[in-house]
């Protein structure tokens, strides 16, 4: 009886040193998981999750986000207020596409974004991205003043669930990099190709600005 007590006192420490441990260890993984500064996603983390939504869901739009001005307002207010830029936009991100369902977010590095939001219909996309624009352009407080950033987005659109996400994703980011490339060089806003096929192969080395690519002039915003 005294050994079987011995046992379980001895046992309990044990356990609850496992305890702590797996906490730690689930907590180090976490923090891998998110980038420090803005909560989001890390690339290696987006890219794995952004597969499996392309994999499972149809009418997926694959978006980047790029700031205007941002080395700027490193260079006039300080790296914080740069950092509060970035924080800001995580923020915008994360509210904006709160109510949808399977979306994922991510910070690329420095100061460029990417997202992956599954739509109900082709035709919500451009309210999606003229929504995104508004939310990372407004301006947020930083050391007793208001500050603001510009943005120029690109999106690319997945029209079926791809059975090899992880292989279609970078040609997905690569059209969505030439439409926010594209509208950058004109000012700042944002742009999608008007159409992709579900195989991708006939529009992937299509550069945003040739015929077929749509960027509404009403709809750009200031960089």
């Amino acid at each position: 009886m005294n050994g079987m007590m011995t046992a379980v006192s001895t046992a309990g420490p044990l356990a609850a040193g496992w305890s702590i441990h797996g906490l730690w260890l689930r907590r180090r993984l976490s923090a891998a998981r998110h980038d420090p500064l803005s909560g989001l996603w890390t690339r290696e983390t987006f890219e794995r999750q952004a597969a499996r939504t392309l994999a499972r869901r149809p009418q997926v739009a694959v978006i980047l986000l790029d700031l205007d001005g941002f080395k700027a307002m490193n260079d006039q207010h300080g790296h914080a207020a740069g950092d509060a830029a970035i924080r800001s936009t995580a923020g915008a991100l994360t509210e904006m596409l709160d109510g949808h369902r399977g979306a994922v977010t991510a910070r690329l590095g420095g100061d460029e974004f990417a997202a992956v939001v599954p739509l109900g219909t082709l035709v919500a996309l451009p309210w999606l991205l003229n929504g995104l624009h508004g939310a990372v352009t407004a301006p947020f407080r930083h050391d007793g003043r208001d500050l603001s950033v510009g943005v120029s987005i690109g999106a690319a659109v997945s029209t079926d669930p791809i059975a090899d996400g992880a292989a279609t994703l970078p040609v997905l980011l690569r059209m969505a990099d030439e439409a926010m490339y594209a509208v950058k060089q004109a000012g700042g806003g944002w742009n999608y190709p008007a159409a992709t096929a579900p195989s991708l192969t006939s529009t992937a080395g299509r550069r945003t600005g040739r015929p077929g690519t749509h960027t509404p002039q009403h709809e750009k915003g200031a960089a």
